[in-house]
């Protein structure tokens, strides 16, 4: 009886130990990207506090397709409840505080909203001098207008559809996003407007559009276009761009604005994936004043929300890019997106670093129905998210939260130390967290501890960082050892003069000397075969200049020199690269392409009036690729000392070696055969598809091989199970 007990007591404290995990578990999983679009689980930044409705509001008549939300700095919230057609604003504590649905307007006249998709609130504020009152600002969409009110929501003004021959003949104005910046400029997003962002005055004066989206036009679309006129040009002009979403301006008076066009979803699939820095085909854009896109895309991955959209841990069944329809500015310089399709919110920093992504599509607190998330904004420490069911979910941010907004508010601030200590707390919570390891790489490099700073932009893969802070080691190095260096420089460039020099004499030597070759000299002989390619081929084959022993060295050397690319290339130029290879992968790089080379040529080149002997071939073959070695190995030696700006000299230096090799093959085949140079190019081509079907047999042959094995096996498993 005593075991019976001791084993229910202990089987009691397991359920209980076992039941915690289930009643503390979270709606979502915050997640951020590795380098490779692996999404890593991450600590949660925001929790879930409670879901608003119109009875917590305290509001008579429940919110209806309300559209956009904003907190002015005392914390006051401001929803446009679109089919309500009236302003709703709240206090901190989501009590309400007033609604504007009907006003007295500058004609003394009792006016009303229709439709009202958009508000903005602005500060008191001075400006020049000048105090400037703060003001709301409505959209009021299906009236064509922007209506303003004071912070008691008394009427202010009416601003009036802006006029300009720069409207496209059918624009229609829809105001339904707006920005306002400290001198009351005012940036309007309009439905039907595609020639960019609007910008007026607060008067209502058109000044200008900015940050036109490109769009994608047919090569015919490109090719018609030249031959219409100008008329026609103007009048097709939508064509040529697609309408904003949505619209935030940070403090510093840049504008982030949203934008989605199913028509330009392969576009952004590609920038996507490819990594592009630019903003062309980017879902949320960073703009000046002046329209310029400066959004810094300083991650792994371009700020665009969903990565691994085609499944995994973080992605859902949903195949297509984010759609992102609103973004908000946080603290720091943070700015959040959201990806309705996915009930998915995401936030960067100010270099496009993904910091966390959270929320979820169901019912659960903290996750919103699919495709009703429409509004996002922050209220100090609080993230609000308003759907189209009239809901705010509120979202209190964590410890964890909190210390990632202190690392980037002491890293802003100049406090390098505090913000190492910051983000090393984090990394203590989530070792996987790379913006930390860039947060203390950055803070390290500011204080002029570059050294320190390299090995945690290494774990965080940042090759960018990496090199702005490996460049200024370099500068302290140079300038140390100054005068050593182009005395270093000298004494190769003069080696290397002085040994193609001593290989000139011995090839000439020999070249008239009736003696048997040596191995030595067979291997000299490549350095007059690779600068003077016809001749050199002609003697290799007719003077027996070469051997098999000489060209089986040359495919060595070449071996190894490739697998000195592979475990000797810099950080810079292969990040993830673990300074690994095997050299039996690197024997059938070149020994297979090499073989299938030389067997598929010589069947073709025997039907066809060749010349040139199987061993013709291969030994031509063996002297064309020491090319590949004389560029690769300085090349990769280079790349532990360039920094990113630099490598596209060392790439075209290594590209280069690998066309040096095919222009001597092609010379080598040519001369072995005495082909014309045009009979050449075809039998070399017809070599490309001879060596494909030689791989294709012998992948064939391999099944039908592997299928005989494991029929044979079947039957004596048979036969001995019948037995």
């Amino acid at each position: 009886m005593k075991k019976i007990i001791s084993i229910v007591c202990v089987l009691f404290a397991l359920l209980m130990v076992f039941a915690i995990p289930a009643t503390a578990a979270q709606a979502y999983q915050t997640y951020t990207y590795s380098i490779d679009g692996k999404p890593l689980l991450s600590p949660d930044a925001y929790t879930p506090e409670k879901v608003l409705n119109a009875s917590s509001m305290g509001l008579d008549t429940a919110l209806k397709n309300a559209s956009d939300m904003v907190v002015d700095a005392a914390g006051n919230v401001y929803i446009a409840d679109t089919d309500n057609n009236r302003i709703l604003i709240l206090d901190k504590y989501y009590h309400v505080k007033k609604v504007i649905s009907t006003f007295e307007n500058d004609q003394g006249l009792l006016d009303s909203f229709k439709q009202p998709k958009g508000v903005f609130v602005t500060e008191d504020r001075t400006v020049g001098g000048e105090d400037k009152k703060g003001r709301i600002f409505v959209c009021d969409t299906a009236n064509a207008r922007i209506v303003t009110f004071n912070h008691d929501g008394s009427f202010d003004s009416v601003i009036e559809e802006p006029e300009s021959e720069l409207f496209s003949e059918n624009a229609i104005y829809e105001p339904i996003a707006l920005a306002v910046d400290a001198y009351e400029r005012l940036y309007v997003v309009s439905k039907q407007t595609s020639e960019g962002i609007i910008v007026m005055t607060d008067k209502g004066e058109f000044t200008t559009f900015i940050g036109a989206q490109q769009a994608v036009m047919s090569v015919w679309d490109q090719i018609w276009r030249r031959f219409q006129t100008a008329e026609q040009r103007r009048k097709s002009e939508k064509i040529v761009s697609y309408p904003y979403n949505n619209i935030d301006i940070n403090e510093n008076g840049f504008i982030y604005a949203t934008i989605y066009a199913p028509e330009l979803e392969a576009q952004m699939e590609s920038a996507i994936k490819t990594k592009v820095k630019t903003g062309v085909y980017a879902p949320c854009k960073l703009l000046n004043p002046a329209g310029d896109e400066i959004m810094r895309r300083n991650g792994f991955w371009p700020p665009a929300g969903e990565i691994d959209y085609t499944g995994g841990k973080a992605a859902d069944t949903a195949s297509d890019i984010s759609r992102v329809e609103d973004v908000a500015c946080g603290p720091e310089g943070t700015w959040t997106i959201f990806d309705v399709e996915r009930s998915k919110i995401f936030t960067y920093d100010y270099d496009g670093n993904l910091l966390f992504a959270f929320c979820d599509k169901g019912q659960q607190l903290g996750n919103i129905d699919l495709n009703t998330m429409k509004a996002i904004c922050y209220q100090g420490d609080v993230f609000l998210v308003l759907d189209t069911n009239g809901n705010v979910t509120v979202f209190k941010r964590t410890e964890y939260g909190d210390t990632l907004i202190r690392a980037l508010q002491h890293q802003n601030d100049r406090q390098y130390d505090l913000a190492i200590d910051d983000w090393k707390e984090i990394l203590m919570r989530n070792s996987n967290y790379d913006a930390a390891y860039i947060g203390i790489g950055q803070s390290l490099s500011r204080s002029g501890k570059y050294e320190e700073a390299l090995e945690y932009y290494k774990a965080a893969y940042d090759t960018e960082n990496y090199s702005v802070a490996y460049k200024e080691m370099r500068k302290e190095w140079m300038s140390r050892f100054f005068l050593l260096i182009p005395v270093v420089i000298v004494i190769v460039c003069v080696v290397i003069v002085k040994f193609l020099q001593h290989a000139g004499k011995i090839n000439k030597r020999v070249a008239v000397s009736k003696t048997k070759r040596t191995f030595k000299e067979e291997l000299y002989y490549v350095f007059h075969v690779i600068f003077h390619p016809v001749d050199g081929f002609w003697d290799l084959k007719h003077e027996k200049r070469g051997s098999v022993r000489a060209a089986l060295v040359f495919m060595g050397i070449t071996i190894l020199s490739l697998f000195y690319r592979a475990v000797g290339t810099g950080y810079v130029m292969d990040p993830q690269s673990k300074g690994q290879a095997n050299i039996l992968m690197q024997v059938l790089v070149v020994f297979v392409p090499v073989l299938l080379f030389v067997i598929a040529n010589w069947c073709l080149t025997t039907l066809f009036d060749g010349e040139g002997k199987f061993r013709d071939i291969f030994v031509a073959v063996g002297y064309s690729v020491l090319p590949i070695t004389l560029t690769t190995v300085p090349a990769t030696l280079f790349s532990n000392f360039v920094v990113v700006e630099e490598l596209d000299i060392l790439k075209l230096v290594i590209a280069l070696g690998f066309i040096w090799a095919g222009f001597l093959l092609f010379f080598g085949t040519m001369v072995t055969h005495d082909y014309t140079m045009g009979k050449n190019l075809v039998i070399i081509l017809c070599t490309i598809v001879g060596m494909a079907f030689i791989m294709f047999l012998g992948i064939l042959f391999t099944s039908l091989v592997m299928d005989m094995v494991g029929f044979i096996s079947n039957i004596v498993s048979e036969i001995n199970y019948r037995l």
